[in-house]
């Protein structure tokens, strides 16, 4: 090919074809140079700031650097500000206040709730099952439970860094290690995709735990779930933490107090451990509560 085989055109040619003048044209430039050097300035500010402040709003960004933007002879109002930062991925992102932990559209098959007419007699009668998030600066981590509805001792758990059923199928396995020779149970949780997976059913059937659902997506009816994922988080938790590691390990640390330390008021204020491990010591608290107030 021959070199400057394509024809040169001039600035003056080219605004003739575009129908501007010359001095349009250097105007525009001008004005776009203007403009990229206040978006550069703005930016600066804001990162400034954000440096202690990562989740202040626009609205606040731009009340603080208004000054800065009057000295700068910089005219920007807030949906402008608002473009800004949108076009260079500095907007604050806006979560929700509480994730949803369980969906329950799911074309998996769902149990009966067995436990309208149950009484629990001692431990490794009724598993209780539940999913509660934890957050951890701008995300959260699930924290799968398992408890046992007599002791209201926690049997398994685990962190997962999201919804699938391996966490809670890593829980019941902690959970299957504390199961004696011999046992009648019940496994009840909520209508969640995770509870109602084939591989977390398979396993509860292959041990002959039956299995017990809520109906009606009614807290009430996983109400000592619910109370477990209060204690821990009012009580024992810390409402946000740096890290997955650093929630998993201060859960670690909750759940050894939970269970042998914390007294419950539902055990007569016996740790959930005690009341687990020493068989028949609840009924006989109870019985002599009984005789006491006779």
């Amino acid at each position: 090919m021959m070199k400057n085989a394509y024809p040169k055109l001039g600035l003056a040619r080219l605004c003739r074809l575009f129908g501007v003048t010359r001095q349009a044209y250097y105007q525009y430039c001008w004005h776009m140079s203007d403009i990229g050097t206040e978006a550069h300035i703005v930016l600066n500010l804001v990162n400034a700031i954000r440096k202690d402040q990562p989740k202040l709003g626009t609205r606040k960004l731009l009340s603080i650097i208004q000054n800065d933007l009057i000295e700068h002879q910089i005219k920007m109002g807030r949906d402008a500000l608002f473009d800004l930062l949108a076009s260079h991925n500095m907007l604050v992102r806006r979560r929700k206040r509480t994730p949803q932990t369980t969906f329950s559209k799911h074309w998996y098959r769902k149990y009966d709730n067995l436990l309208k007419d149950f009484i629990c007699s001692g431990p490794h009668q009724l598993w209780v099952s539940d999913i509660t998030y934890i957050s951890t600066g701008d995300d959260y981590v699930y924290l799968a439970l398992i408890s046992d509805g007599y002791s209201r001792k926690i049997v398994g758990y685990n962190l997962s860094e999201n919804l699938s059923t391996e966490g809670c199928i890593m829980a019941l396995n902690m959970a299957f290690l504390q199961l004696p020779a011999e046992y009648n149970l019940i496994h009840h949780s909520d209508r969640g995709i995770q509870y109602c997976s084939m591989a977390y059913t398979n396993l509860l059937s292959n041990k002959s735990i039956r299995i017990s659902m809520t109906q009606n997506g009614d807290p009430y009816e996983n109400a000592m779930a619910e109370r477990l994922n209060g204690i821990l988080k009012q009580e024992l938790l810390k409402k946000k933490y740096q890290s997955y590691q650093e929630a998993k390990n201060e859960i670690d640390i909750a759940v050894k107090i939970y269970n042998e330390k914390r007294p419950h008021l539902s055990c007569d204020l016996l740790t959930p451990e005690r009341a687990h491990v020493e068989d028949g010591i609840l009924k006989r608290h109870w019985r002599n509560k009984e005789v006491m107030t006779e």
